[in-house]
């Protein structure tokens, strides 16, 4: 039988962050290369998911479409925000 203390106590749990996590930007370049490769025109393709979230603006080939979602749409749209801004000043 458990010790009656022990059971009492609060347990700590830590979750450790996804060391293999990608970027934003990392998802966005390879997603780009993938409609590039594809003949798509890349820009069109991304706004078309960012403002929509239908996945099926992104192709299945080099797994960008699975990879385009492991970011939420706003986080995708910050980088590109940052990244512009950055660039003009």
């Amino acid at each position: 039988m458990a010790d009656k203390n022990q059971l009492d106590k609060t347990v700590k749990f830590d979750v450790v962050a996804d060391s293999q996590e990608v970027s934003s930007r990392d998802i966005l370049l390879t997603v780009y290369d993938s409609l590039v490769e594809k003949q798509y025109h890349p820009i069109n393709q991304i706004v078309g998911y960012l403002l929509s979230g239908d996945p099926a603006y992104i192709p299945r080939h080099n797994n960008a479409r699975s990879l385009i979602r492991k970011k939420e749409r706003d986080e995708l749209i910050e980088e590109l925000v940052r990244f512009y801004l950055q660039h003009q000043r």
